[in-house]
């Protein structure tokens, strides 16, 4: 899965420099989304679009990361878990990391939106979608905490939330025509690399009672 993201996020991100015909799938999208509005006007959908849109936005999604991670710092305190404290500087590093990866890109690639207005002075493109960085990794990084200090099935479910979170906020954003379809797929990759390699840097749950454990019996 990694490779695969990070290969995709080079393809979408030279069609974009490029301007190459893989941004007629974009255009596509966004022309059939707007006929769906046209022939089925629905009031309740748009409400959606939008509330979904604003779950990417720093609050609520940036305090969700943070509680996660003191809740779960807390969990592992009280199970008497090795380094129990690692997720709050996760979770305050992490909330940092979002916008160093996305701003620079944005003024990188300068893309207008989907309503093709010229950028003003001082302004960030489009590419790749903040919001849905947001959501992806703040819900993900959250999830991938709290699963450390879960049950199997508990965690099963944290993963699957913050997955329908983030696919869902992708969709509001371009349903709502915020970004293009590719804007949010590229984030989408980001944050697959980003999870991808926080999971494997953090220790598993129960290592240092393991490791503790075993030095006591030498």
């Amino acid at each position: 899965m990694p490779v695969a993201a990070a290969a995709l996020l080079l393809v979408v991100s030279w069609q974009v420099a490029a301007d190459g015909p893989l941004l007629g799938v974009d255009r596509w999208v966004r022309r059939a989304v707007r006929t769906a509005h046209r022939d089925f006007p629905n009031v309740l959908l748009d409400r959606l679009g939008h509330l979904l849109s604003d779950l990417g936005s720093g609050v609520p999604a940036v305090p969700v990361l943070l509680l996660a991670g003191a809740l779960a710092a807390w969990r592992g305190r009280r199970a008497g878990a090795g380094r129990w404290w690692l997720p709050l500087p996760v979770a305050a590093l992490t909330a940092g990391l979002i916008p160093l990866l996305v701003v620079p890109a944005k003024a990188a690639f300068a893309r207008p939106g989907p309503l093709g207005e010229p950028l003003t002075a001082g302004q960030w493109g489009w590419y790749p979608s903040g919001h849905t960085a947001t959501a992806t990794v703040a819900y993900g990084v959250a999830a991938l905490l709290l699963a450390r200090v879960a049950g199997p099935l508990a965690a099963r479910g944290l993963a699957a939330g913050a997955t329908l979170l983030s696919l869902g906020v992708g969709a509001g954003l371009v349903w709502s025509d915020f970004h293009w379809l590719l804007d949010v797929v590229a984030s989408w990759c980001l944050a697959v690399l980003v999870l991808w390699s926080l999971a494997r840097w953090l220790p598993r749950p129960g290592a240092g009672r393991r490791q503790a454990s075993g030095s006591s019996l030498r």
